[in-house]
């Protein structure tokens, strides 16, 4: 990532942001960076320097009901016209397949206003509308863990980092799932900014300036509960009470489901998506975060019971799953 600017910033005028608010628009996907901005401005106006104004906008202005059903107060696109504009942030949906269905006139608006605005930035399915919008072709993106394929089926000429919590590719960015929307505001404004006035931000806020790891530490076990695993529920019970055998091979879980190991090895896939090893490690890992979240055990205390067999075995099944240590897990998310 290029190096943030110095100090005091080159902007000696206040950057305009405009949210751009829609029916049925995901209600944290629109606040989260709101209260980013608002608070970066805080923070700037203490030390003399110019912030952000901040204004949400709709295509006709008036009152905008999110998907949750709260209503937000909205200015016209219209009244923008003439307005340099720094930063676009767009928000997703949970239902963004309809939301593109009837949005051809906000789609147009963002294909010419992001040229001339600075940069243009998406949360959560929000890539969905950027990428409509032809602003994502040829370039890397985020989205949603869950909508991941859709984006790729309908958008083939973007390359999707699925893993990614936010991604930048001058001058988009785009971010993943929800709360992602924070974690990409807070680097907006260290790239304006610097550093110290995002961690700022994000003491005030109490969220990572950077978030340890990738979606993924959310997403994988989340995405395991959506597949049609009832023909395992019984095998994933006995797996829950056994993790921390050391024979849990593949031979051990075929005897437990009543098939032949290579008939297993091959449905098991079939039907979960990832091998009888993996969903091993992931079941571990599960166990093994919510110990380290919940418990005072040691770590190696909870190796051993996760069945990993040492702290060194789990700490490198956490750096590959969850692009952390077990300690710094630890230090972030226990209670």
């Amino acid at each position: 990532m290029p190096s943030t600017p110095g100090f005091p910033p080159t902007s000696r005028r206040p950057r305009t942001v405009l949210f751009v608010a829609f029916p049925d628009m995901g209600l944290l996907d629109m606040t989260g960076p709101q209260t980013v901005f608002w608070a970066a401005s805080k923070a700037l106006a203490e030390r003399g320097w110019p912030g952000y104004v901040r204004h949400t906008v709709s295509l006709e202005g008036g009152l905008v009901q999110s998907a949750e059903g709260v209503a937000l107060q909205t200015s016209p696109l219209a009244a923008f016209r003439d307005v340099p504009v720094d930063t676009l942030v767009v928000p997703g949906s949970p239902d963004i397949e309809q939301v593109l269905a009837r949005s051809g006139r906000l789609i147009e608006w963002l294909r010419k206003q992001a040229a001339a605005a600075r940069r243009t930035a998406s949360v959560c399915s929000g890539t969905f509308l950027l990428a409509q919008a032809g602003l994502l072709h040829g370039k890397r993106a985020a989205t949603h863990w869950a909508m991941g394929d859709r984006l790729c089926e309908r958008f083939p000429s973007l390359t999707l980092d699925r893993d990614a919590i936010f991604v930048r590719e001058d001058p988009v960015w785009t971010s993943a799932g929800v709360s992602a929307g924070i974690d990409l505001a807070l680097a907006l404004v260290e790239a304006d900014h610097g550093h110290d006035i995002s961690m700022k931000v994000a003491r005030e806020l109490v969220v990572f300036l950077k978030r340890p790891g990738g979606q993924s530490q959310f997403s994988e076990l989340l995405q395991s509960q959506t597949q049609d695993t009832a023909d395992f529920d019984a095998l994933h019970l006995w797996l829950a009470d056994n993790l921390g055998r050391d024979d849990l091979t593949v031979e051990m879980l075929a005897r437990q489901a009543r098939m032949s190991p290579r008939n297993f090895a091959r449905v098991y896939k079939q039907k979960t998506g990832r091998t009888p090893a993996k969903a091993v490690e992931v079941l571990r890992l599960e166990r093994a975060r919510g110990l380290l979240e919940e418990s005072k055990r040691n770590i190696d205390q909870i190796a051993r019971m996760c069945g990993f067999g040492s702290e060194e075995r789990m700490r490198v099944t956490f750096q590959r799953n969850l692009a952390v240590s077990p300690s710094d897990y630890r230090k972030r998310f226990a209670t």
